[in-house]
C-alpha cells in the first residue's frame, strides 16, 4: 500500500504474474493494478511502473514505450523518463462508471526492442463529490381524508450518483405529527422512500399539510438536499390502483426505430372512476427520459431516442399508475436491449517497423496489431487475415492482439517495398470487416557485388597524347540501393616498364573515367593491360575486377632516317660514274628507315634537285639513283644531287639528303675536280636571331634620332619667333672701299646679308654699284621697305629685319673725322645700305677696316656668351669666325692662332664683276672635299 499525489492517494499495488506467451507473442506479459480517488489533478501520480515491474527507466525510453488504450481516451499517461503513470486528464467517476460501483479503467503499456505488453488496470474510487439531488423541488400529494392508518404513500426518491458510502444513507420528515416515514432497499441497493399515515387526516380541520423531506448520504462531510411535501387533503376516494403485474420484463433491439412500442402497461381500480388512471415514469434518469416516454392515458411504452447496446444493456423503469382520488400504485418494467451487429471490427497498430532488413529470419515481427469490435457474442469474434502468397503471416498472440511476422526469406532486389492489407472480420450475419495497409519498406543488405557492363574493355588512343586525355569509361552496377550500390572505382597496382602503373593510367573513383597521366610513344610502349576493381560503399566491401586493354596508336611523329649514304661534314665523299656509263646504269641507292609503323613507315623517294636533271634518275620505292641517258663530254666532273625521302604518313615527314657524284673515269681525276669542292655553309639559327635582333635595335634607335631631330627642330623654331620679336639682331658690317680718286665714294655697294636661326638658311650676297641718284632714290625707298619688313615677321628664311636702332659703330671708328658723315639712326635704317655724301679726309686703312668689324662681332658675340661659341640665343651664326670681305682674299676671324692676312684691297676700278656669293659655310654645310671637287 502506497500513498501520494497532491497531499493524498488510494494506491493499492496488485501484481499478477501472467505465464509467458508462446509462439511469436511479446517476451514479457503481466498484469499490474493501481487504485485512485476519482478527481484527481491533472499531473498526479498514479504508479511507479518501472520500479513495480522490475524495469530500468532507460528501459522505458530505449524500448520506445507508450500508453494504449482500446476506446482512445487517455486518462492515464507516461512520463518515460522517471517510470510514472500520472494523470492525464481529471476522471469523473460517475461520468466514466455510471452507477456501477466497481469502476475501472483499462490499458496497455507497449515497449519494443524487445516487443513487451503489459495491463494496466486502475480503479477510480469513488468520493463524496455529489449531493443527493430531488427529482422536483416540490412533491403534490393529494390524500383522501378517509385514508386509513397505515396507509403508504410513495414519494420520489433523491438520487446521488455516488455509491457506497457517499451514496444516498437516510430520509428525515418533518413534521411527522400525521405521518411517517418507511425506507425501504431494492435488490440493486437503491432505497424507495414512502409516507406513513399513522395518524387520522380531518379535511375540516385542515385542508393542507406541509412537510419537508430531507435526504442525507454518508460521505464526510455530509451532504444532503431537501424536498417540500405539500398535501392536500380530499374527500374520500377508497380503492386505489393496482397493476396488472407487479414488474413488466420486455427486450428492445439496438438501434430501434423512433415510436416503437416497448411494452404497454395497465393498472385497474376499484372504484367506478377506473378510467380516470394516469400512468407516469417515477424516478427516471435523464437517460430513460431521453429514450422512452409513456402515455398518461394509454400506459404504451415508446422509444423516443437512439438505442445503443454498447452504452445501455438493459434498462430499468419504474412507473406509477394515479386515479383521480389520488390513489396511487407502482410497479417496474425491465428492457433489455438486443445487440445488433452495426460495429465493424477497430484494427489499431500497437507496433510497427516500417523497414525490416532483407536479411530478416523468418518468423521475425514488423507489427502488433489490436483488433476489438464493440458488438457482443459473435458479433464481437474477429478473425485477422492478410493477403494470400506472401512472404507474411499474421498469428494471435492474446486475446485480440495479432502479430505480424515473415513467413519466408526477403530479397529486397525482386521485392523492394509490400503493401500489405490486414482484415479483420466480426461474426456477425451479415458479418462486418475493416481492412488497414501496411507499407512495409525492405531495407537493403550489401549482398550483390558491382557488374561490369562488358566481361572486358578495349580503348585505343594515339600516341603523343596530351596528359589527362580521356581514354574510355568503366561502368559497373550494383543492385543495391543506397551506400551499398555506390560504385567506386579503382586501379590494381602494377609495374608497366619498370614504373607503377598509376604513373601512366589514373581513373576517377566516382565516374569510371580512365585518364592517361603521362604522352604514351607507339614506339616505346605499342600496348598493355590493366586491371580495374569496382567497390560499393557496404561493411563489408564487395568488389568485381575487369580487364582492360589499352591499344596505343601509331602516329606520324618520326622523320625518315637516311642510312646510306652518311652525311657528314668532315669530309667530301662523291659516288663515281664512268663516262662509258649505259643507261640505267647504278648510281648508289638511298638507303632510309622510318621506326613508324604502318602507312606511315611506307617511304618514298623523289629527286628533288640536281645539277642536270635529265642525267640522274629515283627510283619511287627503292631509291635507287641510276642514269637515264648516255653520259657525255658535255657533262660536268661535279654533279650534285638532293634526294627527298618522304613517308606516308598524314600530314607526311621527310628527309633530304645530299649527294656528290663525279663524272669520271679515274680517282685522280675525281680528286683533282673536288679539291676546291666548297661545301654550303650551315647557318646557325642562333646567328639568324641575333642578325634579326640588332636589325630591330637599330632600326628602333633610327626612329627614336629622327624623333629628336624633329622635335629640336620644334624647339629652335619656337626660340627663333621669340628671339624674332626681341629686336636682338646682328649688326651689318659695312665695308669702305680703300682708294679714292678724289675723296669721295664714287659708287655705293650694298651688302644684305640674311641671317636666320638656321645657319644653312644664312646668306650673304653682293649687289651691283648703285650710282649716285640712285643711291638717293635707294635711300628713300629704304625706310618704305624698312615698314614692309618689319610686318613680315615670319619671313625670317628671305631677309634679316634691320638691325636694332640702338646699336652702331664705336665712336673711334665710325666713318669720317667725328662719326658725322650718318645719323645714328640713319645708319640703323638703312637697312644694310652705307652712303657716303661727304669727303673722306682720311681713309682708313684695311688694318683700322678689320679692327672695326673685329669689335662689332665681339660686341655681337657677348650677347650671346651664355649659349656656346657658335650661336647666339637665337641660333644666329657667330660672325667671329668667318668674315668675308669682297674683293680681297683676307678671312676675319676671331680665332687668336689664325693669322689675319695683310694683304691690301684691290681699288673699286680692279674689281671683277660681283655675284651673289655663297652662303656663309656654317658647321652644318661643312663636308669632306671629294676626289673631284679636288681634280
Amino acid at each position: 500500500m502506497e500513498s501520494g499525489g497532491k497531499g493524498w492517494r488510494y494506491g493499492s499495488l496488485f501484481f499478477y504474474t501472467a505465464c509467458a506467451l508462446a509462439l511469436l507473442s511479446p517476451r514479457v506479459t503481466g498484469q499490474i493494478r493501481y487504485s485512485i480517488p476519482e478527481e484527481m489533478p491533472v499531473g498526479s501520480f498514479v504508479g511507479n511502473i518501472a520500479s513495480d515491474l522490475g524495469l530500468e527507466p532507460k528501459r522505458l525510453i530505449s524500448g520506445k514505450a507508450r500508453v494504449f488504450t482500446a476506446d482512445s481516451s487517455e486518462y492515464i499517461g507516461l512520463d518515460k523518463e522517471n517510470g510514472h503513470l500520472v494523470v492525464k486528464n481529471k476522471m469523473d467517476r460517475e461520468e466514466l462508471c455510471g452507477e456501477i460501483s466497481a469502476c475501472s479503467v483499462s490499458f496497455d503499456v507497449i515497449l519494443e526492442n524487445p516487443m513487451e505488453l503489459y495491463r494496466v488496470t486502475v480503479d477510480i474510487q469513488d468520493i463524496n463529490d455529489n449531493s443527493p439531488v430531488f427529482p422536483k423541488s416540490k412533491i403534490e400529494q393529494e390524500i383522501s381524508e378517509l385514508a386509513v392508518l397505515g396507509a403508504r404513500f410513495p414519494l420520489e426518491s433523491a438520487i446521488d450518483p455516488d455509491v457506497g458510502v457517499n451514496s444516498l444513507q437516510k430520509y428525515t420528515l418533518q413534521p411527522t405529527d400525521h405521518f411517517k416515514l418507511n425506507v425501504q432497499s431494492g435488490d440493486d441497493g437503491s432505497k424507495n422512500v414512502e409516507m406513513v399515515l399513522h395518524s387520522p387526516l380531518d379535511r375540516e380541520k385542515k385542508k393542507r399539510h406541509n412537510l419537508i423531506l430531507t435526504a442525507f448520504d454518508g460521505g464526510k462531510p455530509q451532504r444532503s438536499a431537501t424536498v417540500q411535501i405539500n398535501i392536500l387533503v380530499l374527500d374520500v376516494n377508497d380503492n386505489a390502483p393496482v397493476f396488472t403485474q407487479s414488474s413488466y420484463k420486455t427486450s428492445v433491439v439496438e438501434n430501434a426505430p423512433k415510436t416503437t412500442i416497448v411494452t404497454k402497461i395497465s393498472a385497474t381500480d376499484a372504484d367506478e372512476s377506473s378510467h380516470g388512471i394516469q400512468y407516469y415514469f417515477e424516478h427516471a434518469s435523464s437517460t430513460v427520459k431521453a429514450l422512452f416516454s409513456i402515455d398518461a392515458d394509454t400506459g404504451e411504452v415508446k422509444v423516443i431516442g437512439d438505442i445503443d447496446y454498447e452504452k445501455h444493456k438493459q434498462f430499468k423503469i419504474k412507473v406509477r399508475a394515479k386515479d383521480h382520488g389520488g390513489l396511487t400504485d407502482s410497479s417496474e418494467i425491465i428492457i433489455d436491449v438486443i445487440d445488433v451487429n452495426d460495429n465493424t471490427p477497430k484494427i489499431t497498430i500497437m507496433s510497427f517497423s516500417s523497414a525490416v532488413s532483407e536479411d530478416a529470419a523468418p518468423g521475425t515481427v514488423i507489427a502488433m496489431i489490436n483488433v476489438q469490435d464493440l458488438d457482443s457474442g459473435d458479433n464481437s469474434k474477429i478473425t485477422c487475415s492478410i493477403d494470400l502468397n506472401s512472404s507474411f503471416k499474421i498469428v494471435s498472440s492474446l486475446t485480440n492482439y495479432y502479430n505480424l511476422v515473415t513467413d519466408s526469406e526477403l530479397d529486397r532486389e525482386q521485392t523492394a517495398e509490400y503493401n500489405i492489407t490486414v482484415t479483420a472480420v466480426d461474426g456477425g450475419n451479415p458479418p462486418l470487416s475493416s481492412k488497414e495497409v501496411l507499407n512495409l519498406k525492405i531495407s537493403d543488405v550489401n549482398d550483390h557485388a558491382p557488374q561490369f557492363e562488358q566481361e572486358s574493355y578495349n580503348a585505343f588512343i594515339a600516341e603523343n597524347n596530351p596528359p589527362s586525355t580521356t581514354i574510355l569509361t568503366v561502368k559497373a552496377v550494383d543492385m543495391d540501393w543506397g551506400q551499398n550500390a555506390k560504385v567506386s572505382y579503382l586501379l590494381i597496382d602494377g609495374d608497366l616498364n619498370g614504373a607503377p602503373l598509376a604513373s601512366y593510367i589514373s581513373i576517377n573513383s566516382e565516374s569510371g573515367v580512365i585518364y592517361s597521366e603521362k604522352s604514351f610513344d607507339y614506339e616505346q610502349l605499342k600496348s598493355f593491360k590493366m586491371q580495374v576493381k569496382a567497390q560499393d560503399g557496404g561493411s563489408p566491401p564487395l568488389s568485381n575486377n575487369v580487364t582492360v586493354n589499352i591499344i596505343i596508336q601509331d602516329q606520324n611523329d618520326n622523320a625518315p632516317q637516311v642510312l646510306y649514304p652518311v652525311q657528314t661534314g668532315a669530309s667530301v665523299v662523291a659516288e663515281i660514274v664512268p663516262r662509258a656509263a649505259d643507261v640505267g646504269y647504278l648510281v648508289t641507292k638511298v638507303v632510309a628507315v622510318d621506326v613508324d609503323s604502318g602507312q606511315n613507315a611506307w617511304l618514298s623517294y623523289k629527286l628533288q634537285k640536281a645539277t642536270d636533271r635529265a642525267l640522274f634518275e629515283v627510283g619511287l620505292q627503292n631509291g635507287e639513283i641510276r642514269t637515264v641517258r648516255q653520259v657525255t663530254d658535255r657533262d660536268a666532273v661535279k654533279q650534285k644531287l638532293i634526294v627527298v625521302v618522304e613517308d606516308n604518313g598524314q600530314p607526311s615527314r621527310s628527309a633530304v639528303v645530299s649527294i656528290n657524284v663525279a663524272v669520271a673515269d679515274s680517282f685522280p681525276e675525281v680528286l683533282s675536280e673536288f679539291t676546291d669542292f666548297t661545301h654550303e655553309k650551315q647557318y646557325n639559327d642562333s646567328l639568324t636571331f641575333y642578325l634579326i635582333l640588332a636589325l630591330a635595335v637599330v632600326s628602333l634607335l633610327f626612329i627614336v634620332s629622327i624623333i629628336s631631330i624633329i622635335s629640336v627642330k620644334i624647339y629652335r623654331w619656337r626660340q627663333n619667333k621669340l628671339f624674332y620679336k626681341s629686336g636682338a639682331n646682328l649688326p651689318v658690317i659695312p665695308y669702305y672701299p680703300p682708294v679714292y680718286a678724289d675723296g669721295t665714294l664714287r659708287h655705293v655697294y650694298n651688302y644684305e646679308m640674311c641671317g636666320t636661326t638656321d645657319s644653312r638658311m644664312s646668306d650673304m650676297k653682293f649687289v651691283r654699284p648703285y650710282s649716285q641718284n640712285t643711291l638717293v632714290s635707294q635711300s628713300r625707298m629704304g625706310t618704305v621697305q624698312r615698314e614692309k619688313k618689319e610686318l613680315e615677321v615670319d619671313d625670317l628664311t628671305l631677309e634679316q629685319k634691320p638691325p636694332n636702332a640702338d646699336w652702331r659703330f664705336p665712336p673711334n671708328q665710325r666713318p669720317g673725322p667725328s662719326g658725322a658723315g650718318a645719323r645714328p639712326d640713319e645708319a640703323g635704317a638703312s637697312a644694310g645700305v652705307i652712303a657716303g655724301t661727304g669727303p673722306w679726309p682720311n681713309p682708313p686703312t684695311e688694318a683700322e677696316q678689320l679692327q672695326a668689324l673685329m669689335v662689332a662681332a665681339n660686341e655681337a658675340s657677348e650677347a650671346s656668351a651664355t649659349l656656346g661659341p657658335r650661336y647666339n640665343p637665337q641660333y644666329g651664326p657667330d660672325y667671329r669666325q668667318n668674315v668675308y670681305i669682297p674683293g680681297s682674299t683676307a678671312t676675319l676671324t676671331a680665332n687668336p692662332q689664325q693669322q689675319v692676312p695683310q694683304q691690301a684691297l684691290p681699288p673699286p676700278q680692279a674689281l671683277p664683276p660681283v655675284e651673289a656669293p655663297k652662303a656663309a659655310q656654317t658647321p652644318a654645310s661643312k663636308k669632306k672635299p671629294t676626289k673631284k671637287d679636288k681634280k
